[in-house]
């Protein structure tokens, strides 16, 4: 009986150290409209305002023709700097699969009678998949294509079967014309604002985490209130679970807020499971929070917070692939990406709600969530513990 008194003093000190929390949190009215206000704002903003730009897609190939006239094709595609040649496939599953897993930007699929209409002048039609999660990408890729088409039109023409690029439907098309007839994957409306907001989700909360947690705890320390907290019996793990706990939950209220936008504002669907995306989202933030606090450690004001959060958060959310696709930074920069939380929970968002990815095709870039979660805020609750000492 006497071993359990110390486990209940602990959780009734707990207690009181949270509710002291979140009265000076509901008294400061800054602070809260700071919770609300900036991410409304930034989802919004974010998501009608920017776009993206991106080249040398990556192409794969299903040619069902194996002719030299394919082959020809072939050539033309991956000899342009608007295409990298991936890989061959043999059947449109293996195509979707690896568009799926992020393995190509685009397909092109070539059918078996593909020679024999040319050589007879018929219409011919090839097929081009894209990946249309990040729609500005599937647009610029299309352009890509027809303009390729067009070269290859034109060295029909100089082999005497006069063909032209002809972009019109199949019943209305020339003689021994090509004709490209692109299909969309995953945003068949080609919504640019998609990408962008599915991008933003993760970056507010690494921004929110980490500016509401270093504001809080900062605070406290020029109100002189953690000197008074160290003369209770509470000791330094109570007293920094009770400063984590309260900003956490109410940030939470942030995933809920931000996902209504981009649910029922931009009308972005989840054809996956909400908990998936709310799993990450919950990871990401303790990240922000860890940044946070880790910044508090470091300053004495509010104001040198601010200016050491400028050189942090800025260049996590440039290299995060949130706002512009990562195959638009120089490939020396790309795998730096993969140390950044919010490029990892982005790949999460976007695969629950745009493409249905389940936990087993994603659970990569859960277990990265997790490492960065658990060093981030070990390293940061540890520096804040030997201030405290």
């Amino acid at each position: 009986m006497n071993s359990e008194l110390p486990v209940i003093g602990f959780w009734k000190r707990l207690r009181v150290l949270i509710q002291k929390e979140f009265r000076q949190i509901r008294r400061d009215k800054r602070l809260a409209i700071s919770l609300v206000v900036p991410p409304t704002l930034q989802i919004l903003l974010f998501g009608f305002a920017l776009n993206s730009n991106v080249t040398a897609l990556r192409l794969g190939i299903q040619d069902d023709s194996k002719t030299p006239e394919s082959r020809e094709l072939i050539a033309t595609l991956t000899e342009s700097k608007s295409f990298t040649f991936q890989n061959y496939y043999f059947d449109g599953n293996t195509i979707s699969a690896a568009i799926d897993r992020g393995q190509l930007d685009a397909a092109v699929v070539i059918p078996y009678d593909f020679a024999r209409d040319i050589n007879r002048e018929r219409p011919t039609n090839i097929q081009l998949i894209l990946n249309a999660v990040d729609t500005n990408t599937a647009s610029i890729g299309q352009g890509y294509a027809e303009g390729v088409v067009a070269d290859y039109n034109a060295t029909l023409a100089s082999k005497g079967l006069h063909a032209r690029v002809n972009t019109v439907p199949v019943q209305r098309s020339r003689k021994g014309t090509v004709n490209l007839i692109p299909a969309f994957l995953y945003n068949p409306g080609l919504i640019s604002n998609w990408f962008i907001v599915t991008g933003t989700l993760g970056t507010l909360l690494i921004l929110n985490g980490s500016l509401v947690a270093s504001t809080a705890m900062i605070k406290e320390r020029e109100a002189g209130t953690v000197e008074q907290l160290l003369m209770t019996p509470a000791g330094t793990t109570e007293i920094i679970v009770a400063k984590i706990a309260p900003i956490f939950a109410l940030l939470t209220v942030v995933i809920f807020l931000a996902t209504g936008l981009i649910r029922f504002v931009f009308n972005v669907p989840m054809r996956g499971s909400f908990l998936l995306v709310f799993g990450g989202a919950v990871l990401c933030l303790l990240c922000g929070i860890g940044i946070g606090t880790f910044i508090a450690t470091f300053t004495r004001s509010a104001q040198q917070a601010q200016l050491l959060s400028f050189f942090v958060n800025p260049p996590l959310a440039s290299l995060s692939g949130a706002l512009s696709p990562v195959e638009a930074m120089p490939s020396w920069l790309q795998p730096i990406t993969w140390l950044n939380p919010i490029r990892h929970f982005g790949i999460i968002t976007r695969g629950v709600m745009l493409k249905g990815s389940t936990f087993a095709e994603l659970w990569q870039y859960f277990a990265a969530l997790i490492a960065f979660a658990v060093v981030l805020v070990g390293f940061s609750v540890w520096r804040f513990r030997k201030q405290l000492g």
